[in-house]
């Protein structure tokens, strides 16, 4: 049984978590033993839904005592610091969505990984659901791909590094559908949205975020045309949506192997980067 740390609990991915491996006692060999402290009483919701006895207060304290750690912390601008010491110590690491809020802090995540020789994985939630991989599935029959486009909601001014918080699913979908880095990058504001076209080998990608208006939002859908037929279809987030990813977690622990390769880790950053700088500049 591999023994977890769990640090940035505020995210409610955390409580989801610990609902699957210890409160559910799911059928992978995890389990979370040790929290990193943060608002009171959300620490002690945790450590009673899991069972958690050790509760330390800052991430330091772990390293040495646990098989590996999940930064969920929910401002992609906090996880290099917590992830990189833990990464160079030999320990695997999940980063929780998105790896980081800039490209230099994704590098500096995935460099220490090579170095301490520890593996490392980071992704949307919607890459590892059903829904996404029935989709890859259609889109395999439908010929030579020629366009792809991926619609979600984004907020661009959350306070969580603005665009990359939500905008991480959109930008991961779109490197499972075609895998690469980004060319001829070219962003456009609309009155409740943000359009980006980019060429990944070849192809035109589209990612399409927009604006939640208040409660209400777009669902996620992914669209991929191929030379005779299009596959398209809605990716909804529904219960039991963290636990797809809690496995190919686990089965990184086991394997050693890398579930998502680092490159298609850190080409969604690297867009999503330069949509923060276009609205930056606006």
């Amino acid at each position: 049984m591999k023994s977890v740390g769990i640090v940035g609990i505020e995210n409610s991915h955390a409580t989801e978590i610990v609902r699957f491996l210890n409160a559910d006692a799911a059928e992978v060999p995890v389990r979370i033993t040790a929290l990193v402290a943060g608002e009171p009483e959300r620490t002690r919701e945790l450590a009673d839904l899991g069972g958690i006895e050790r509760v330390v207060d800052d991430a330091a304290a772990l390293r040495g005592t646990v098989d590996a750690l999940i930064v969920t912390a929910r401002d992609g601008a906090d996880h290099r610091a917590l992830a990189v010491p833990f990464l160079e110590a030999g320990v695997p690491v999940w980063v929780d969505k998105p790896l980081a809020a800039t490209v230099a802090d994704a590098d500096a995540i995935l460099a220490a990984a090579e170095r301490g020789r520890a593996p490392v994985t980071s992704s949307s939630t919607l890459r590892w659901l059903a829904d996404t991989a029935e989709l890859t599935t259609e889109a395999a029959r439908v010929g030579e791909v020629q366009a792809v486009t991926v619609t979600g909601p984004a907020d661009p001014d959350s306070p969580y590094s603005g665009i990359f918080f939500y905008g991480i699913h959109i930008a991961d979908l779109a490197q499972v559908l075609r895998p690469g880095t980004a060319e001829d990058v070219e962003v456009r504001f609309l009155p409740a949205g943000i359009v980006v076209r980019s060429r990944v080998d070849g192809v035109p990608v589209t990612l399409e975020f927009v604006r939640p208006d208040g409660d209400r939002q777009v669902p996620f859908r992914a669209t991929v045309v191929g030379r005779h037929g299009i596959a398209s279809r809605e990716i909804p987030i529904g219960p039991g949506y963290v636990r797809p990813g809690v496995r190919a977690f686990a089965g990184m622990l086991e394997t050693g192997e890398l579930p998502v390769p680092a490159s298609e880790m850190r080409a969604p950053i690297a867009v999503l980067e330069q949509v923060a700088e276009a609205l930056a500049s606006r």
